[in-house]
């Protein structure tokens, strides 16, 4: 990693209506170097790159490739300068095939007339051969999976010999071996010469992949390190201002009368003998890798998929829950871990979307009375510290951490007494878990019981009263705070199954 910068902004700013967003940023790539850019929701990362990759033209400033000052006015612009931009979500064409979506665009040889597909689909195969990408030149993308949509985006920007590559939040849907995967191919490139920008909220990760890395923090640049000599308590420092303890903590709450538990429910392939106890104002942390099964105890007991057997209990009387209706009705939410897909409806208002659990309230005779919606949100706006122009703006949007606290408040309307929180902070950055997590906490100190599923160590450690571990669809641990550990709750995600349904109570 040396020689003359790839990509060098020098003072770029960027206003929206007047209102500045990106201040005198000063940012570098050399060849062959991964560049992480961390920072709050709203910190100004994404924009920058999109500045670069041609999508926004800068208010002021200069970008320079390879020492040359040049105007990037468009993305095709910035492609024919070796840089390319790859979406969070990945912007392809389901209905063609993996080589027809590698060279869309370009496709054409001056001199000739027609496309030579033949050679298309040679230099696809060789491509996905160079990368060991498993996928057939002829496969429908509607057939790919996320992970590998992916790949066929950074063959693609290969195939018009990009140098420089920005990917944005390139593993938020993807599993650890998807990532891990990506990864490798990213440092094989790394190797040959090709650099690429990172843009995640996943700390662990950024402090994994990257050689350097920029910290934005409301619009301007707070710095620039190499990756040793940085920490993750540092960089959340450098993020947000304050120390990782700070950052998470969980607020001390009387714990008291059983409000919810569950018997030994099951779901016939897929998991069985589940039971276990939420107290008012207590946090039950659910953990366990990938493919354990938490999600799908959640969605069962939120009625999405009812259980087979075993019993459900409110305030220890059984109830029946055979769809979301009748959990709602008993008092209990549910928070997805898909917030875009699942949670929320992203072209409709904000205010819609956090009155929709409770049309009793807002509506007559089928007529919305959008003053009292309006004026729903607007608490909610105030209460979770909603950041938004106004309540009548599209849920589509708002970045990723307003979104889950319009989901968080779209499920607190109903005033549950249990509250399922399926990956609370997935995606967002760590100012707005911040905010989540002051919620949670209050939500405890109101008497909420509270299940909450992560894949966040740290969170479940530092929020749960109690946790259970989950493997293939089984309890493989029980902790209290006196024994949970980091240790002892992965131990119990990873230890080895003596059968379906073996569950010692506790993780050796």
């Amino acid at each position: 990693m040396a020689g003359r910068p790839l990509v060098e902004t020098k003072g770029i700013s960027k206003d929206f209506n007047n209102v500045y967003v990106l201040r005198d940023i000063d940012f570098v790539v050399l060849p062959g170097e991964i560049h992480a850019v961390v920072g709050e929701n709203g910190a100004g990362k994404s924009t920058l790159m999109k500045i670069i990759g041609g999508v926004y033209e800068p208010t002021k400033g200069e970008i320079r490739i390879n020492n040359r000052l040049c105007s990037i006015t468009s993305p095709q612009i910035a492609r024919d300068l070796g840089i390319a931009l790859i979406h969070q979500e990945p912007l392809i064409f389901t209905d063609l095939n993996v080589t027809e979506n590698i060279f869309i665009g370009h496709t054409r040889n001056r001199r000739k007339i027609f496309i030579d597909r033949k050679q298309m689909y040679i230099e696809a195969e060789n491509y996905l051969k160079a990368l060991d990408v498993h996928l057939s030149p002829k496969e429908k993308m509607k057939n790919v999976s996320i992970a590998d949509q992916q790949m066929v985006e950074i063959i693609s920007a290969l195939s018009q010999h990009a140098k420089t590559i920005i990917m944005d939040e390139p593993t938020a849907a993807l599993t650890p071996e998807e990532a891990g995967k990506l990864f490798d191919i990213v440092r094989r490139l790394r190797e040959s010469g090709t650099s690429f920008v990172f843009i995640s909220h996943r700390l662990d990760e950024v402090l994994e992949i990257a050689d350097t890395i920029t910290v934005l923090r409301d619009g301007r640049k707070v710095g620039t390190w190499a990756r040793a000599d940085l920490t993750k308590h540092k960089l959340i420092r450098h993020m947000i201002g304050r120390t990782m303890a700070e950052h998470i903590q969980k607020t001390a709450v009387e714990v008291g009368e059983t409000v919810f538990s569950v018997e030994n429910i099951s779901l016939r392939g897929v998991f069985k003998d589940i039971s276990f106890t939420v107290h008012k104002g207590e946090i039950l942390g659910i953990a366990g890798l990938v493919g354990a099964g938490r999600s799908e105890v959640a969605r069962s007991i939120f009625g999405i998929t009812p259980i087979d057997s075993g019993r459900i209990m409110l305030h220890g009387k059984a109830i029946t829950i055979k769809k979301p209706d009748d959990a709602i009705k008993y008092g209990i939410s549910y928070l997805p871990e898909d917030r875009q897909n699942e949670g929320l409806f992203l072209p409709f208002s904000t205010c819609s979307n956090i009155s929709f659990t409770v049309p009793e309230l807002i509506s007559k005779y089928g007529i919305v009375d959008q003053n009292t919606e309006i004026e729903i949100a607007e608490k909610f706006r105030k209460q979770f510290n909603i950041q938004l122009r106004g309540v009548k703006q599209e849920v589509q949007e708002l970045s990723g951490g307003n979104q889950q606290k319009v989901l968080l408040a779209k499920w607190l309307i109903p005033e549950p007494e249990v509250l399922i929180l399926d990956e609370p902070t997935r995606g967002i950055d760590v100012g707005a878990k911040e905010e989540v997590y002051r919620v949670i906490n209050e939500l405890a100190a109101q008497g909420k019981g509270i299940i909450m599923i992560s894949s966040e160590l740290p969170e479940i450690l530092a929020l749960s009263d109690k946790v259970l571990v989950m493997k293939e669809g089984i309890i493989t641990g029980r902790f209290d705070r006196s024994t949970m550990s980091d240790h002892s709750i992965m131990m119990a995600a990873t230890r080895t199954l003596q059968g379906k349904g073996d569950d010692s109570g506790s993780a050796e």
